[in-house]
């Protein structure tokens, strides 16, 4: 039976996988739209790619990372270390 450590890093890879491809869904749509709405050139195209991919990566991923460090135990790990005298005394 796998480790509640396992399952988080298991879990954290598949998320991964869905935010990769809602990035990418994401950077199809902006193109879509910027095509729509006017004429393309190749650097608008490369920007629009780059900063929706990655701007999606970044917010995505981050939200991703703090869900993983919570049911991973990271989290309880500090908040242990970090509670007072007082807070540990029944």
């Amino acid at each position: 039976m796998p480790s509640e450590r396992q399952q988080a890093v298991a879990e954290f890879r598949r998320i991964l996988k869905w935010i990769v491809g809602i990035a990418v869904l994401m950077v199809i749509g902006a193109i879509a739209y910027l095509a729509m709405t006017g004429d393309l050139s190749t650097h608008m195209v490369i920007a629009t790619v780059l900063g929706t991919f990655f701007a999606t990566l970044l917010g995505c991923g981050l939200f991703a990372a703090a869900f993983f460090s919570d049911k991973s135990g990271h989290d309880q790990g500090i908040s242990d270390a970090t509670r007072s005298e007082r807070d540990r005394e029944p």
